[in-house]
């Protein structure tokens, strides 16, 4: 096909451009992609959603050590958080560090993990945690009644996700969580308490103490890394009958954002496609002649 001027006449310049710019091929335009694949997933890590390691076993058995989970960074800024959710926050100066154990990183892992943190692959800071939300502001929280439960505003609280539970016969220490009996707690505004579903090694409110919403990063929604690990993590059905705190506001709190997680993870996939597709397209092309 002649690609004509204005006044009818070929144009070779416009022909040679536009030849030019279909037989571009894919290994010209990969740099590119990579390039705006990386900056997408700097943005998702930053805006959006980020992916943490699970380095200690204080959720077990629901995360267990090395598991990677997928946390929502926006949901709470448009709502608090509630009962019954798995969140990652940052604890306050009563907070003891983690303490994890693994070898001295090489400079291959030190490279990796520097890749991983700026993609949103990360390992928590000593200050990150990851609990479960037992109470919210306003809420009466306390251990145990007669069959060794939790009582939030005096219902007992039916836990089967926790699988080891800390013993009854150990008198409660204000410095260690060793002990599944504490006196009341009232959450205070702004705050929220929680716990580890492996109540035996997880230091948690019990013992050091509720944690400001503040200081939450994001709602931890879904396992996504081992693979055969795959899973969501919904709010418990026990969390459902429970009476609001006495701080709590009338209305429910707003329903989360769905379409956000959606969005921020097909959003690289969408454009690698499409950069592949467009350049498929232009090979095809190169092989096939176009006749006026």
């Amino acid at each position: 096909m002649q690609v004509l001027d204005e006044d009818g006449t070929v144009d070779p310049w416009r022909r040679r451009s536009r030849r030019t710019r279909r037989q571009m091929p894919l290994w010209q335009e990969l740099p590119l992609l990579l390039v705006v694949a990386f900056c997408l997933a700097v943005l998702i890590r930053t805006f959006l959603l980020q992916a943490f390691f699970i380095p200690s076993g204080s959720m077990e058995d629901t995360l267990l050590i090395g598991d990677r989970v997928l946390v929502n960074k926006v949901v709470y800024d448009v709502r608090d958080p509630v009962r019954g959710e798995v969140v990652v926050f940052r604890g306050t100066d009563r907070w003891v560090p983690q303490e994890v154990q693994e070898p001295e990183p090489g400079f291959a892992d030190k490279v990796g993990r520097t890749f991983g943190d700026l993609v949103g692959v990360s390992r928590p800071g000593e200050k990150d945690f990851i609990k479960r939300v037992i109470g919210v502001p306003g809420d009466r929280v306390k251990c145990c009644d007669d069959q060794g439960r939790v009582l939030v505003n005096g219902t007992p609280l039916d836990e089967p996700y926790v699988v080891r539970n800390s013993p009854l016969d150990v008198p409660p220490n204000a410095r260690e969580c060793r002990s599944r009996r504490f006196e009341e707690v009232v959450v205070p505004p702004g705050q929220i308490f929680v716990m580890g579903d492996h109540r035996l090694v997880s230091q948690d409110a019990r013992c050091q103490g509720p944690v400001p919403i503040d200081n939450v990063v994001g709602r931890a929604f879904m396992v996504v890394w081992p693979s055969q690990r795959w899973t969501s993590l919904p709010v418990p059905e026990t969390f459902d009958g429970l009476s609001r705190p006495a701080a709590a506001p009338a209305a429910p709190p707003p329903a989360e954002p769905a379409p956000v997680s959606g969005v921020a993870l097909v959003l690289p996939a969408v454009t690698l496609m499409s950069v592949v597709a467009r350049s498929g397209r232009s090979a095809r092309a190169r092989g096939r002649r176009l006749h006026p």
